[in-house]
């Protein structure tokens, strides 16, 4: 898609509703669109708006191989409410054996540059096989969830895979998400009940103390400016519609 052709997009999908932006990208990529799933309270809330308007968008989920049974728990209780079944990408074996043998089983705590390659191996090139049939992908990304989401809108050019990525919530408070959940009878992960704000995967993810932003309990060894696993940043930035016309 073009820089105009994006610009379009998003002035479309401007201070419209989730909803209503789904119904619209729903109905724009016609069956090339899919949600990646973390599983989080803001792709639960997706995953509800989506199957309760019977949406033509796909659900997947990436199982690590290093995530909580809390998040197995609720991945199955989510099939179960909607009637549904949620794609399951797992990263290579042999690169996971190779990985581990070389670095060991706990290697993204020594440097960045081997948590980047676990993230690599376990997310990354997993995403990119889930992501190859489609045009599109949902996020749950919010602008208050890190100071490198700050800048993002309702859809963005995704130069990692060269297609579009659409954030219906972006402009959500934890608040409104926690709002919609409660009212709607969501099912959520139970670790967000003992302050775990942003789940991924076990070893990297711990509770949030008090006063500390939502991202804060993610690598929680680096700064704020690093933590992202690369599923949304090229070299650590946003690849934006204004970037692509330097």
């Amino acid at each position: 898609m073009s820089s105009i052709a994006i610009e379009s997009l998003q002035e479309e999908l401007k201070e419209k509703s989730a909803l209503e932006i789904l119904k619209a990208v729903a109905d724009k990529f016609k069956g090339k669109i899919t949600l990646a799933s973390s599983l989080g309270a803001e792709d639960q809330v997706i995953t509800d708006l989506i199957a309760k308007n019977n949406l033509d968008i796909e659900i997947f989920t990436l199982d690590t191989g290093r995530v909580f049974q809390e998040s197995y728990d609720l991945l199955s209780d989510t099939e179960k409410k909607y009637d549904l079944k949620v794609k399951i990408f797992f990263p290579e074996r042999e690169d996971v054996e190779k990985m581990v043998s070389e670095n060991g089983i706990n290697l993204f705590y020594d440097s960045i540059e081997n948590r980047k390659q676990c993230c690599r191996i376990r997310k990354m090139v997993p995403l990119a096989r889930a992501l190859a049939p489609h045009d599109a992908w949902v996020c749950g990304l919010r602008k208050d969830q890190s100071v490198t989401r700050e800048d993002m809108c309702e859809a963005e050019i995704d130069a990692n895979h060269n297609m579009i990525k659409i954030n219906p919530l972006i402009n959500w408070s934890e608040e409104d998400v926690w709002n919609y959940i409660k009212e709607n009878n969501i099912p959520y992960n139970k670790l967000h009940d003992q302050g775990f704000l942003s789940i991924g995967c076990a070893p990297c993810t711990r509770a949030v103390k008090e006063g500390e932003d939502v991202r804060a309990g993610r690598w929680w060894w680096e700064s704020p400016e690093q933590k992202e696993c690369g599923l949304h940043f090229v070299d650590g930035k946003m690849v934006r519609t204004k970037d692509l016309k330097k």
